[in-house]
């Protein structure tokens, strides 16, 4: 007999969640089933999902179950072991809820007793006749929640059958690792298991789960499983001990899903059966592997990131000697590669063979490579957050012959900063024109030599500048609800440079740049812009691209009068864009080799390339991975050896991530700031931020 709470005590009045007589019903008609030795009497089930609600009300625990579940599991343990399958799964359902108070000193004794005789009674419902291989995977899970492993908090979402995706915590960091379609196929059994440690960690005293060693070793299944079962048996003979690893815990769980001796029928439903055992028992098996944490890059067991902040959880000593079980899992979301080899590449996406992704971290003023060796240093732009309180929204890069190339920075305040792009030196006083924030700037090459540079207010204002002299050209003019939201310039064949704007109220116009005239309209259409820019296709020709707020995407040719009229635009291939559900939020031009390419990213972090001149996406995208969903920054740059290199990030993210196209090798950098916006100057970065401007090189110095 365990130690409870007497029904008749005055303290169930301080208890939320049960009342004493709802128990006492209760185990009333678990005391009438349990004299049936038929199927009879089974209202006591109805009786307790009632109960249960109260126990525990969305994934919150109250504290009356601590003092209700020693009556209960005392009763549930003298049923038949086939008809309390049902009453252990829910029970391990409450013991690895979300949010589970402290058990009552005056409480603790009885339901410590309590999780001990569940975990023998659930185990001998486990080997029990008649209960489906599906139930079983749910019913070891309890089972070894009762025994007080972290493997039990799997339970709540693992084996929810409708679900294909996997939810990942890492220990280190507690960030979120989400693999979408990790069981959605089938998963053929792993080749090798992990090894245990050694010795084995083995439980003190009597414990029930030498039957299930015994059950797993009733039949081979092959010699495909031979290995995770030889773990299986270990972990059931040692008794499940707290300190055993998680995957070997879940080589235990697919192990009796898979095998179960009182089950084996001599009938047409066995092959059946067998077929949903070992089904459900190789996706068990498929998360015996590693995925390493998108946010700190440690190497961690999929078992133990199932599992939020497991006390048990360590990194891998040998992570290099195994990869993801599951070669048709997904490497853009998951942290593993297809062939089985070891996982050389970044967790989160997909990396060529023999092309490793690195990452880089910012420390101080310093770039650290993957190793920890110095990569290069960061430049701070003086003084780039003086007046700018909510940080640099607008960059754009100043350069033309005998012009040093500049990087022009605006925000808050109104104003336009210019920095020499090699130490970032201010080398003028700040611009001021806007009377309120800018969230739009770009350089104007004159056919003359000329380089002007344009601002685009909050208000809809636009005002140009002489980046030399540091002199308007003209006053802001326009008052445009809304704002500028985006501005490039537009070279046409008759030999004039134009400036492009965009509002999100869907007005694009042409101007002349030192004349202020609007010589023409684009977006016949009138959507809502977003995003904008200029793509050349010829040395005196640009076409113009845009997103919409819908996610379209609208190019434009400026040359033609009418706007109604495509002269030499290409719009994107339709098939293409609906096939990868690729809803444009940001658009770039991209340098790359004897062309500009457009790049264009959506809010799921999927950046993909199109050739202008065909309307066809170039290569593979880049996939999304975990951390990059948001509103989406781009920018593109040939370095020094001719690689083009793409930068992608999202507004108010902390990470960049760099792709190299042609072999699809993906690096990341860390930043300790909200980003803004970016730009690129050959092979450096700039950073646009929350606290100012700096830069970043894109190869080792």
């Amino acid at each position: 007999m365990m130690s409870k709470l007497p029904l008749h005590s005055p303290r169930w009045r301080d208890l939320d969640g049960v009342k004493a007589e709802e128990v006492e019903v209760l185990l009333t008609q678990m005391e009438s089933a349990s004299a049936s030795a038929t199927e009879s009497g089974q209202a006591w089930k109805q009786g307790w999902t009632y109960l249960a609600g109260g126990l525990m009300d969305d994934g919150v625990v109250f504290d009356g179950a601590y003092a209700a579940l020693p009556h209960l599991v005392e009763a549930a343990a003298a049923l038949p072991p086939g008809r309390s399958v049902d009453f252990w799964v829910d029970l391990g359902r409450i013991v690895t809820a979300d949010y589970r108070p402290p058990v009552p000193a005056d409480l603790a004794a009885g339901f410590g007793a309590a999780l001990s005789t569940a975990e023998q009674a659930a185990v001998r419902s486990l080997l029990a006749a008649g209960t489906p291989a599906r139930v079983r995977a749910h019913l070891a899970l309890a089972a070894v929640a009762f025994a007080g492993h972290y493997m039990g908090e799997a339970l709540a979402g693992v084996l929810e059958l409708g679900a294909s995706g996997l939810l990942l915590v890492c220990p280190e960091c507690g960030s979120d690792t989400e693999v979408a379609e990790f069981l959605a196929d089938p998963a053929p059994v792993p080749s090798d298991a992990p090894e245990l440690p050694d010795p084995v960690p083995v439980r003190e005293g009597a414990h029930p789960w030498g039957a299930v060693a015994e059950a797993v070793r009733q039949e081979a299944l092959g010699e495909e499983w031979e290995p995770f079962l030889r773990v299986a048996r270990a972990v059931a003979s040692a008794g499940v001990v707290a300190d055993t690893p998680g995957w070997a815990v879940l080589c235990l769980v697919a192990g009796v899903t898979a095998v179960n001796a009182p089950l084996r029928q001599a009938d047409r439903e066995q092959a059946d059966r067998e077929q949903v055992e070992r089904e459900q028992a190789r996706q068990l098996m498929s998360l015996t592997g590693y995925f390493r944490c998108w946010d700190c890059e440690q190497t961690w067991t999929i078992a133990d990131g199932l599992a939020e902040n497991p006390d048990g959880a360590r990194p891998p000593t040998r992570p290099d000697t195994r990869a993801d079980s599951h070669p048709d899992s997904h490497p853009a979301e998951a942290s593993v590669d297809r062939d089985g080899s070891a996982a050389d590449a970044d967790s989160m996406v997909v990396v060529p063979a023999g092309v490793a992704a690195t990452r880089f971290r910012r420390d101080g003023n310093l770039v650290l490579a993957a190793d920890g060796t110095p990569w290069g240093r960061t430049t701070v732009f003086a003084d780039s957050a003086v007046g700018a309180s909510g940080g640099v929204d607008a960059l754009a890069v100043v350069s033309g012959p005998g012009l040093a190339t500049l990087v022009a920075g605006a925000g808050d305040g109104g104003s336009v900063w210019l920095w020499d792009a090699v130490d970032g030196r201010l080398v003028h006083d700040p611009l001021p024109g806007h009377r309120d924030r800018i969230r739009s700037l770009t350089a104007l090459p004159l056919p003359d030599g000329r380089v002007l540079l344009a601002s685009g207010g909050d208000s809809g204002t636009v005002a140009v500048w002489n980046p030399v002299t540091g002199q308007p050209v003209r006053e802001p003019v326009g008052d445009w609800p809304g704002g500028v939201t985006g501005m490039c310039a537009a070279t046409i064949p008759d030999g004039r440079t134009l400036l492009v704007t965009a509002t999100p109220r869907g007005a694009v116009r042409l101007w002349d740049p030192e004349g202020g005239e609007c010589v023409g309209r684009l977006n016949p259409y009138g959507s809502p812009i977003q995003s904008i820019a200029a793509v050349p296709i010829a040395a005196d020709h640009t076409l113009i691209a845009a997103s919409d707020t819908a996610g379209r995407l609208h190019v434009w040719d400026p040359a033609v009068d009418d706007p109604w009229a495509t002269g030499a635009a290409v719009q994107l291939n339709a098939r293409a864009l609906a096939d990868a559900d690729h809803r444009v939020s940001a658009v770039a031009a991209v340098p790359a080799h004897d062309r500009t390419v457009l790049a264009t990213a959506d809010n799921r972090g999927v950046v993909v390339l199109w050739d202008p001149a065909t309307g066809a996406p170039i290569g593979d995208a880049l996939p999304f991975s975990t951390g990059t969903a948001g509103s989406p920054l781009i920018t593109g740059t040939t370095l020094e050896d001719g690689r083009t290199v793409v930068v992608a990030g999202i507004r108010h993210g902390h990470r960049l991530r760099i792709w190299e196209p042609e072999t699809g090798a993906v690096g990341h950098i860390a930043l300790d700031v909200a980003l803004t916006c970016l730009a690129a100057v050959g092979a450096d970065l700039i950073v646009g931020h929350d606290r100012g401007v700096l830069g970043l090189p894109l190869t080792r110095q």
